[in-house]
C-alpha cells in the first residue's frame, strides 16, 4: 500500500493518519505501559536512555556535517565551531539550554555576517 495506490481524495488524509499517527502511537503508548513497572536504574533503562542519547547525537552531527538547504553554503569550520560554542556555553552556565542555543546562533550568524 502506497501513498498514490488509491486515486479517492481522501485517501492521503487516511494513509497519514495510519502511517503516521497509529503508528507512533502504538510505541507511545507502551512505553507508558512498560516505562511504570521499570525501575529507573535499571540496566534495560540506562540501555534505553544511552541509544536514545545516541540516536540524538547521530542527528545532530549528521545536520552539522551534511546540512541542507542555506545551511549547506556555509563552512564546515564555522558549524562546527558554532556546535562547540554553543555546548561550552551550556557547559560553563550551568546546563541552562537557552544559553547554548543562543550562543551557538550567535557565532553561526557572525561568522557569516564575516565571510
Amino acid at each position: 500500500m502506497t501513498f498514490g495506490a488509491i486515486e479517492a481524495w481522501w485517501w492521503p488524509f487516511v494513509f497519514i493518519l495510519v502511517a503516521g499517527w497509529i503508528a507512533t502511537d502504538i510505541w507511545r503508548f507502551a512505553g507508558v505501559f512498560l516505562g511504570e513497572r521499570i525501575s529507573e536504574d535499571s540496566d534495560l533503562l540506562v540501555l534505553v536512555r544511552c541509544v536514545a542519547t545516541a540516536l540524538v547525537a547521530a542527528v545532530i552531527a549528521n545536520l552539522i556535517v551534511f546540512p541542507g538547504g542555506a545551511l549547506a553554503t556555509t563552512p564546515l569550520a564555522l558549524r562546527i565551531g558554532a556546535a562547540i560554542a554553543g555546548f561550552a556555553a551550556y557547559l560553563a552556565t550551568g546546563k541552562k539550554m537557552i544559553v547554548g542555543i543562543a550562543t551557538g546562533e550567535a557565532v553561526l550568524l557572525a561568522g557569516l555576517l564575516l565571510f
